[in-house]
């Protein structure tokens, strides 16, 4: 893809720099790829696996909210990971200081997914693909 798009990279702006890429890095387990630091600033670049663009409608996105938390509370930016285990962590993101909006439930599109706010008022989704 010589004029395509090559990687889908997500900015996130903390005041907490260090328990952010912590959090991220050490607890959730993305890989570092790079960092630099100057007299202006820092910032790390973590992995994070295939990058998708998903791209819902506000009716779309009110369901995915109701069948993951019961209630409408993500803006229009939600970052999404699929792990392994999503409870498991879910628990282990809870004990470094994210906030659990909504614990793993079963989706009708057969996931796994929980809801979480982590560092820089960031909301994620945690999912887990089930076998059908």
């Amino acid at each position: 893809m010589a004029d395509g798009v090559r990687e889908l990279r997500l900015v996130v702006t903390v005041d907490d720099y260090e328990a952010a890429v912590g959090f991220y890095r050490d607890v959730l387990g993305l890989t570092e790829r790079e960092a630099y630091e100057s007299a202006d600033g820092r910032v790390t670049i973590l992995e994070a696996g295939r990058a998708t663009l998903e791209i819902a409608d506000p009716n779309q996105a009110e369901f995915i909210d109701r069948v993951e938390v019961g209630r409408r509370v993500a803006g229009k930016y939600r970052v999404a990971f699929e792990v392994d285990d999503s409870a498991a962590t879910t628990a282990k993101l809870a004990a470094a200081g994210a906030e659990v909006v909504a614990e793993p439930t079963r989706t009708p599109w057969n996931s796994l997914n929980a809801r979480l706010e982590g560092p820089g008022g960031v909301q994620l989704t945690l999912f887990t693909e089930l076998d059908a």
